[in-house]
């Protein structure tokens, strides 16, 4: 047992020492972190304003934007002051509201990737009944709900883990307030927090993957009776983003949580975190607008009417 003290703020030790590089990876991940912005609040924008998107994929689409946005800014700025500035302090209510942002959008977007599965499911597999099924009712009853969830789902975990009695030490070894590096300053016995934790962590991601795998599963049959190649083709088109962008955050979310925390060097678990909280987020715009006929001629649209009202 350590000595008890009272923690008022925490250190975030970020990536240490990186000889000389610290500027480089700032302009890098800086870089990262406005085209995240960017791209997302681009896919928000056409998505909202051009008639032929006001359809239940893109309202999704939007909604995931949106996430996104608030999902990389609740990491971000503090790790790249991480990188200016070395250690960077954060108080102990800010490591609390980080804790939990984080927590909840994590969540919201394991619903959220499930609920755009359902969206291909049912537009593929039930093409006729397809805009009476995913009405606009239906479509805000999941999108209500995975905000929803995701919100509450981390109260529990915040509570009993900020309620545990911290030692002397207030430096942690990551370069944002996660679960496994604030109970490794704990003096009490983590146990009941980390089951806790894993079972309900469980429960709100695996739930959602395998809807989302049944839900491919059922599309890629589907998609095999088209007796036509180009019918094929058009199929898998309106899927292949969304699913290249499930593939890529749960395999990097696994990665980190799957293995226990005791095999993982530090230096691992914080290149792997760096993926899905801000290389993965930049990537899923790009994926959505570059690989989508109908969002980049909404674009070319909307900046052909930018253009034009510039010059005039």
């Amino acid at each position: 047992m350590g000595n008890l003290t009272v923690i008022k703020e925490f250190l975030l030790l970020g990536f240490g020492n990186l000889h000389g590089l610290q500027f480089f990876l700032f302009g890098i991940f800086l870089g990262i972190y406005v085209v995240t912005l960017l791209g997302n609040i681009l896919i928000l924008t056409v998505t909202s304003s051009d008639q032929s998107l006001q359809t239940p994929m893109y309202f999704f689409l939007s909604n995931f934007s949106f996430l996104e946005i608030w999902y990389t800014t609740s990491i971000a700025p503090k790790m790249l002051n991480t990188l200016l500035s070395g250690p960077e302090a954060i108080t102990f209510a800010g490591c609390v509201a980080q804790f939990y942002f984080f927590g909840s959008m994590a969540v919201v977007e394991c619903f959220l990737l499930a609920a755009m599965s359902y969206d291909r499911y049912l537009a593929i597999c039930s093409p006729l009944q397809y805009p009476s099924l995913m009405n606009l009712h239906t479509c805000v009853l999941l999108a209500g709900g995975s905000w929803l969830g995701g919100f509450l789902t981390p109260v529990v975990t915040v509570a009993m883990t900020f309620q545990l009695k911290f030692c002397a030490s207030n430096e942690i070894d990551h370069f944002f307030c996660d679960l496994a590096p604030v109970l490794k300053l704990v003096c009490s016995d983590p146990e009941v927090v980390e089951k806790t934790t894993f079972l309900m962590a469980s429960f709100v991601t695996i739930l959602p993957f395998l809807l989302t795998v049944a839900s491919y599963i059922n599309i890629v049959v589907a998609v095999l009776r088209i007796p036509s190649a180009a019918g094929k083709q058009r199929a898998f088109s309106t899927c292949s983003s969304h699913l290249i962008v499930v593939t890529l955050y749960y395999g990097t979310l696994g990665t980190v949580y799957a293995i226990p925390t005791a095999t993982q060097a530090a230096a691992l678990n914080k290149t792997f975190s760096l993926l899905y909280t801000v290389v993965t987020p930049m990537v899923n715009p790009i994926l959505y607008s570059l690989r989508n006929k109908d969002v980049k001629k909404a674009v070319r649209k909307r900046l052909s009417q930018w253009k034009y009202s510039m010059e005039n």
